[in-house]
């Protein structure tokens, strides 16, 4: 719950004219705001990891286990197989950063990258999928002029479970001033028609756009991440 108000989120999606393309997600801990919700302990924090992998090492150094799953377990793992991931957590550096990555042929196939850390962890520690807290899914398609980014509820009871959780951390923390945001940042080929969200901002050659979200609204309501983007 500290993650929640203490970072910035960034998604990047480039999307080239043949439909292929790249998505990142970018996790990153903002320092000042960690500074304040961690008082002195922050100074005595020492911690450093950098390490880089992709999905289909634990696929495979856990194979043993992944050939016991069910198919459709199987098949939700292979989709993330080329997803990469780098993360980097330096007390030295004051950088605390999390990239998942993917290329991809056609956005549709792209898996809900929130959710690969969690999954490296249950083939980890053989973990059953059905054991999993999400509450919703992402998911993308890109079908003639039309992107479209969508938000499915899998679990509304969970949902308000952590509603009320982020309700209580956020009225516990008001009077500190934290930096907390999601930004959505999109580069296509062709010039933007029409964006679902008038928050949008264009950039100048109305190829790309960016939105921002305070990042503990998007948890409490993930549904307003959701986009169209008609493109001429």
């Amino acid at each position: 719950m500290i993650l929640i108000v203490s970072c910035q989120v960034t998604e990047t999606i480039h999307i080239n004219p043949d439909g292929s393309g790249t998505i990142e997600t970018v996790n990153l801990r903002d320092e000042q705001s960690y500074m304040q919700l961690m008082g002195s302990d922050y100074a005595a924090e020492e911690k450093f990891i950098d390490t880089t992998y992709v999905f289909i090492e634990y696929i495979t150094k856990y194979a043993a286990d992944f050939v016991k799953l069910p198919v459709n377990e199987k098949e939700i793992f292979n989709k993330y197989k080329d997803v990469k991931v780098h993360i980097k957590k330096s007390s030295f550096d004051k950088e605390f950063r999390t990239t998942i990555s993917l290329n991809f042929d056609k956005i549709e196939n792209v898996p809900d990258l929130y959710k690969t850390e969690n999954y490296a962890d249950n083939l980890k520690h053989n973990y059953a999928l059905a054991a999993e807290e999400h509450y919703y899914a992402v998911s993308y398609t890109f079908i003639g002029n039309t992107f479209k980014r969508k938000i499915i509820i899998t679990d509304q009871e969970e949902l308000t479970k952590q509603q009320k959780k982020i309700q209580e951390i956020q009225s516990q923390l008001a009077g500190f001033k934290l930096v907390q945001t999601y930004a959505l940042c999109y580069h296509f080929s062709q010039k933007i028609k029409s964006v679902s969200n008038s928050r949008a901002i264009l950039s100048d050659d109305k190829k790309s756009l960016r939105i921002e979200f305070a990042l503990a609204d998007c948890y409490q309501n993930p549904e307003i991440t959701a986009l169209e983007v008609i493109l001429d």
